[in-house]
């Protein structure tokens, strides 16, 4: 099983994607750290990214998806993946039923609390305005409010996830 960890800035993909990988003893990829440069300084000077932008970074993931796929294996991707065309890149070439995506939720209130206690190395706050309005509400996915402990989360997907398999 691959899992799929999306939303906008400071939803928590990271913290709850590393606790899910080890949950379900797989490989975790935090999608931020295969950005090429360009696409981290725009985001640094607080431009958001244009679908060209994301383009070749999308299809690099879906490859790192492929590979767990060729080797027999889950993994969990933190990716924000806020449009149908991105998810659509992601799944490219992967089964249906192999490939689960998980809205991690959360008020704008807790979101803009969140991001004022964090410090990224080029994701500018100011971006999350920009990122709530792209976020495409995805119909297919498994939709977990994140306003918990992050260990509580990760049990919720799971649960959620094993109640999705026949």
């Amino acid at each position: 099983m691959i899992v799929v960890l999306m939303g906008v800035m400071g939803s928590g993909k990271t913290a709850i994607g590393k606790r899910l990988a080890d949950l379900m003893s797989v490989d975790f990829i935090d999608a931020d750290d295969h950005h090429p440069v360009a696409n981290k300084e725009k985001m640094r000077s607080g431009q958001p990214l244009d679908d060209g932008d994301r383009q070749p970074w999308l299809e690099i993931l879906n490859g790192r998806m492929r590979g767990w796929r060729d080797a027999g294996a889950g993994g969990v991707l933190a990716c924000s993946a806020l449009k149908e065309s991105y998810r659509e890149v992601l799944r490219s070439g992967l089964p249906s039923e192999g490939v689960v995506f998980v809205l991690l939720d959360a008020t704008q209130e807790l979101l803009a609390e969140r991001l004022s206690r964090r410090r990224h190395e080029y994701m500018n706050n100011a971006l999350l305005e920009s990122q709530l309005a792209t976020l495409e509400r995805p119909q297919d996915a498994l939709v977990i409010m994140n306003d918990r402990a992050p260990e509580d989360i990760a049990r919720d997907i799971l649960r959620g996830i094993e109640a999705r398999v026949p």
